[in-house]
């Protein structure tokens, strides 16, 4: 059985995310689907983690859960301190726009939008005024590498940049941690690679990233990585600055 809280790492950072006991079942028709089987965790702030595991192992459901658009069937949920089950709709999306910037594999732009509009959208949402929108897009999208590509539309730009974009609108409002679902999944190898390169930037500039990925490759750009399978997690290895190891695995069940 896995036991709570497993850090493989002596790690003294301050816990920006605990989770205890996570379940959380699919009812199917009459089938239940287990997607996470009492699931604990804790992952500290300035970590970059990469959630690792085949289709079907519950990353992506996990994911979800962590970035506050789904709830848990059980377990306890705590983002910097706070116990996540306990907060409102209202509270959870004031959340999702000022503390957490989404990364997906599919990029999710507005096709007909340019890519400085589409980074101006979670501020749009947020009520800032139009002269302070078109600022800080513009400097997420030159920190990302953007700066001739600002009116361009999404079919003018290769998949890279796409994801570049993508990328400069999950920081524009300067969150705490950034998810990363399959963010190199629609890529070649070339652009999969500079988009990894991007993610270590931003990790060191000392955001938490939280990746996911079904491929080891991906995954070793990571600081941590936690191995899932059956919507358990079953291997926890982490490498500090000064590359030393450890590894922890636990049973299933």
């Amino acid at each position: 059985m896995q036991e709570p809280f497993p850090s493989p790492a002596p790690d003294r950072g301050e816990s920006l995310i605990e989770v205890e006991g996570l379940v959380k079942n699919f009812v199917m028709g009459e089938a239940v689907v287990r997607a996470l089987q009492q699931v604990s965790f804790e992952i500290h702030r300035g970590t970059f983690a990469a959630i690792m595991g085949p289709s079907g192992s519950g990353k992506t459901t996990l994911l979800d859960i962590l970035g506050c658009l789904s709830r848990p069937t059980s377990g306890t949920y705590r983002l910097a301190g706070q116990r996540v089950g306990d907060l409102s709709e209202a509270r959870l999306a004031q959340i999702r726009n000022h503390e957490i910037g989404f990364v997906f594999q599919n990029f999710n732009l507005l096709a007909r939008s340019t890519a400085l509009a589409n980074v101006e959208l979670p501020l749009l949402y947020d009520g800032v005024p139009r002269r302070e929108r078109i600022r800080r897009a513009t400097e997420a999208l030159v920190a990302v590498g953007l700066a001739d590509r600002l009116h361009h539309r999404p079919s003018e730009l290769s998949g890279g940049q796409r994801q570049r974009v993508a990328i400069a609108r999950a920081l524009v409002n300067k969150p705490s941690i950034v998810f990363a679902d399959e963010p190199t999944g629609n890529l070649d190898s070339k652009s999969g690679e500079s988009i990894l390169a991007l993610f270590d930037e931003i990790h060191k500039r000392g955001n938490t990233i939280i990746m996911v990925t079904h491929e080891r490759d991906v995954a070793v750009h990571a600081q941590r990585i936690m191995s899932f399978r059956d919507g358990q997690l079953v291997k926890d290895e982490w490498q500090n600055e000064d590359g030393m190891r450890w590894e922890s695995e636990y049973s299933a069940g």
